[in-house]
């Protein structure tokens, strides 16, 4: 299948003005500013954009793919997320992993609800293991994980600095990052620590302690939630200026003092000089959100959501961020991050994941792997079992 796509304002994520681009299977194979003639014998379809800005298609590498949550008894696992979720949100890359319930699931139901999704047309990864340690693995060990099991990439999301921990040693630690590095240089893999920063006054010691006393590189550590206190945000800045990859979540501040959100976070580190390339932001999609008493009780849980990605790009262009710089925590710093050398860009060679924006910065249409999934903000593609009837059949 061949698809022409005329009078594209394209940011790839680079502003580049009008552009027409031409898609084969799941792959762009042309970009350029003088529509092609193309001969009729190829049957390409071809779709008029109109000038509608196209982007690429989001990555979100922190999303709960088979549900969160398991804080406060059994009834409060999340269910998993359906693929229409991450579409209309215009996420067209996924990474699953577990959190605080990486007992009852486990990183081989990830890895298999990622080909889930997959065969219906996102694109998705994993991470090994969970919060705690040992390690929940598939193999026996992360460096196994990585190295053999396709859909892995790293390790994540281990918590510190949080009453839900394992409460790691220093050491401990510092293997697991080990074991990712060296995982990510045997397969070409990312090879990165990925980790659950809680609201502990520890804030990120483990981190800088492991950068000062051993030989690891700063981009095998990627914390996240790192907006959740002020305090913990200055650390990350200050990591960030070192070399570490830092991940923001897509949560509105849940109070005065609480932490930034998602919008606000990013403005701030693009205002701080560290270089932009070190910031991502994801959703936490499928994730349970909750809030803790001083017993460390769940008193209110929310349900993490991919629409927040969208939503936090449309407010950082209307605080006066360049859209072409904007993108790059959503698109590009995520591949590079994560080694994903198709993904977060749109040029010729790569993935044809590409999200076309309304007038007011939404999302219109979404395009996965050189399939429409979205048109017109409607969901054309369900997953398999978002059209069955919710009523009980019988035999």
């Amino acid at each position: 299948m061949l698809e022409l796509l005329l009078n594209a304002d394209l940011y790839a994520p680079q502003s580049l003005g009008r552009m027409h681009l031409l898609i084969a299977g799941e792959r762009i194979v042309w970009i350029g500013r003088g529509e092609p003639k193309l001969p009729s014998s190829l049957g390409a379809r071809v779709r008029d954009l109109a000038g509608g800005r196209v982007v690429p298609g989001f990555i979100d590498g922190h999303a709960h793919v088979t549900g969160g949550g398991g804080e406060s008894g059994y009834a409060s696992r999340v269910p998993e997320v359906a693929l229409s979720r991450f579409t209309r949100a215009g996420v067209t890359c996924v990474v699953g992993l577990l959190g605080t319930d990486d007992l009852n699931r486990t990183p081989g139901e990830v890895v298999a609800r990622a080909r889930a999704l997959e065969e219906e047309g996102l694109s998705a990864f994993a991470w090994t293991g969970g919060y705690h340690l040992p390690l929940a693995t598939i193999t026996g060990s992360a460096r196994g994980d990585i190295v053999h099991v396709d859909k892995v990439i790293g390790v994540g999301e281990l918590a510190i600095s949080d009453h839900r921990s394992s409460q790691p040693s220093l050491g401990e630690f510092v293997r697991v990052a080990s074991e990712c590095h060296v995982a990510g240089l045997m397969s070409g893999k990312a090879g990165v620590l990925h980790l659950h920063l809680g609201d502990g006054p520890r804030g990120l010691e483990f981190v800088r302690e492991a950068l000062r006393t051993t030989e690891l590189p700063a981009r095998v550590f990627q914390p996240t939630h790192v907006n959740r206190r002020r305090a913990l945000f200055d650390e990350a800045l200050e990591l960030a200026r070192a070399g570490v990859n830092v991940d923001v979540t897509a949560y509105p501040a849940a109070g005065d003092d609480a932490g930034l959100s998602a919008r606000d976070a990013l403005l701030s580190a693009f205002a701080s000089g560290v270089d932009p390339a070190r910031f991502t932001v994801s959703s936490d999609g499928g994730g349970c959100l909750p809030t803790f008493d001083g017993d460390g009780r769940v008193t209110h849980m929310d349900v993490g959501d991919p629409g927040t990605l969208a939503e936090t790009l449309a407010q950082l262009v209307r605080a006066g961020i360049p859209l072409e710089r904007a993108l790059l925590p959503f698109t590009a710093n995520w591949a590079v991050a994560l080694r994903l050398s198709r993904k977060g860009s749109i040029t010729a060679g790569g993935d044809a994941d590409l999200v076309v924006l309304d007038s007011d910065l939404g999302v219109r249409d979404v395009c996965c792997r050189g399939r429409w999934h979205v048109l017109d903000g409607v969901p054309v593609v369900p997953g398999r079992f978002e059209t069955l009837s919710s009523s009980p059949s019988g035999s």
